[in-house]
C-alpha cells in the first residue's frame, strides 16, 4: 500500500465542469488531448481553499481555487498565491512549481491555478496505519519540518515587493484578525473582547523581518515516504507574505498540541503531534531561537497570537456552514473548537506559557 498522498470522489456541491476545463487545459501550453476524459478528484482534508488532482493517462496536476460561499476579502487570491509560487521557483526548492492561472470564472466558476503534483507523504491528523514511525524518527521529523521554516524565514525578504511596512505588520494582523473575528460572530460564539484588547496592548517592540508562509504545519509538508524525516515539498501557499517571523511560528504551534495539553485541545488537534518522541513546543521555540540567534522571551505573545488566529479562521469557516453556503458536516463542529481555543489563550495570557 502507498504511502503518497491519495486523493477521492469530489465532496458534493464542489464539482469542476469536466468539459470546459479540459477545453481549457487541451488550449494551453500543458500536454492535455481535448477529446479524451479527464479525471477529477479531490484532497479531503483542509478548511481553506479547494484542491484538486486533474489527470489524463500517465500525466496529473493539481488545481486550486477558492471554496464557495462568503470569504473574507483579502482572503483566497488565486493569483497573489500563484505569483508566491513563480517568486519562490528559484530561491526555495521545497515550493511547487506553479504552471497555469486563469481568472476565466466561466470556467469552472471562480479564478483558479494549476501548480505540478507533488507527490509524496503527508501527515495529517494521524500517522498513517502502514507507517512505521518510531518515537525518535517522529522527533527527527519534527525538527526536519522546523528546518524547512527555518530556511524560508532566511531567504531574503527584501525581494518580494510589499506594499505594506515589514515593520507595522504585528499591528496590522492584530487589527486585521480581530475586525474578522467581529465580522464573522454568530450568537453562540465567545466576544473574544478582552483576548483582542490583550494583542493590542502587548505588542512587541522588536520585529523580526522575514519571508513567511503563516500556515506551515505538517498537513501542508510533504515528506519522501521511503524517508519520512526528509522534507520534499511545502504547500498552501495562499498567506504566504514578507512579516515578522515569530508570528509564523506562533502561528504554527497553535496547531501542535502535544501529550499534556487538556483534553478539549486534543480533541480537536489536527497533527499527531501529542504522540510520544514529537519535540515539545518549548523545545522547538528553543531551537529557532537558537539557529536564528532571536531572543525568544516573550513568545508566548506569538502563541497566544497563533491560537487567536485560528479561532478566527475557524469561525469565518463556521459562519459560513451556518449560512447554508458549505455543507461539509465537519464545519457545523468547529464552533465547540472556537470555545476551546479562548480558554487556551486565556492560560497562556494568565501564565505566559506556550
Amino acid at each position: 500500500m502507498t504511502l503518497n498522498d491519495q486523493p477521492s470522489n469530489v465532496r458534493p456541491g464542489e464539482e469542476l465542469n469536466e468539459s470546459k476545463l479540459r477545453q481549457f487545459l487541451a488550449n494551453s501550453s500543458l500536454d492535455f488531448d481535448e477529446g479524451e476524459a479527464i479525471t477529477i478528484e479531490q484532497y479531503p482534508s483542509g478548511f481553506s481553499n479547494l484542491t484538486y488532482r486533474i489527470s489524463q493517462g500517465s500525466q496529473s496536476f493539481v488545481l486550486r481555487k477558492p471554496p464557495n460561499g462568503t470569504k473574507a476579502k483579502t482572503a483566497h487570491d488565486m493569483k497573489r498565491e500563484f505569483r508566491v509560487l513563480n517568486f519562490l521557483e528559484d530561491k526555495y526548492p521545497l515550493a511547487p512549481k506553479a504552471l497555469l492561472y486563469s481568472d476565466d470564472e466561466s470556467i469552472i466558476g471562480s479564478e483558479f491555478y494549476i501548480m505540478e503534483n507533488k507527490v509524496g507523504l503527508i501527515i495529517r491528523r494521524d500517522l498513517p496505519k502502514d507507517l512505521d514511525l518510531p518515537p525518535e524518527d517522529r522527533r527527527r521529523q519534527g525538527f526536519a519540518a522546523l528546518d524547512a521554516q527555518i530556511a524560508l524565514h532566511k531567504l531574503d525578504a527584501s525581494q518580494w515587493q510589499s506594499r505594506s511596512d515589514p515593520a507595522q505588520y504585528v499591528a496590522r494582523q492584530v487589527a486585521g484578525w480581530s475586525e474578522r473575528y467581529r465580522a464573522a460572530r454568530t450568537d453562540d460564539s465567545p466576544d473574544y473582547e478582552e483576548i483582542m484588547s490583550w494583542l493590542k496592548d502587548e505588542q512587541p517592540k522588536e520585529s523580526h523581518t522575514s519571508f513567511i508562509h503563516n500556515d506551515f504545519k505538517l498537513d501542508n509538508i510533504i515528506f519522501n515516504p521511503e524517508d519520512p524525516c526528509q522534507v520534499i515539498g511545502i504547500l498552501d501557499w495562499e498567506m504566504a507574505t514578507v512579516g515578522d517571523s515569530l508570528m509564523d511560528l506562533g502561528n504554527s504551534l497553535a496547531y501542535w498540541v502535544q501529550g499534556d495539553d487538556p483534553e478539549f485541545m486534543k480533541a480537536f488537534r489536527t497533527l499527531p503531534s501529542h504522540l510520544e518522541g514529537y519535540p515539545t513546543r518549548r523545545e522547538i521555540v528553543s531551537y529557532y531561537g537558537e539557529q536564528r540567534q532571536l531572543n525568544v522571551d516573550h513568545f508566548s505573545y506569538y502563541y497566544t497570537f497563533g491560537l487567536f488566529r485560528l479561532a478566527v479562521i475557524a469561525q469565518q469557516i463556521y459562519y459560513r456552514f451556518s449560512l447554508g453556503q458549505t455543507k461539509d458536516p465537519r464545519f457545523g463542529q468547529l464552533i465547540h473548537g472556537v470555545k476551546g481555543l479562548e480558554k487556551a489563550c486565556q492560560h497562556s495570557i494568565a501564565t505566559g506559557q506556550y
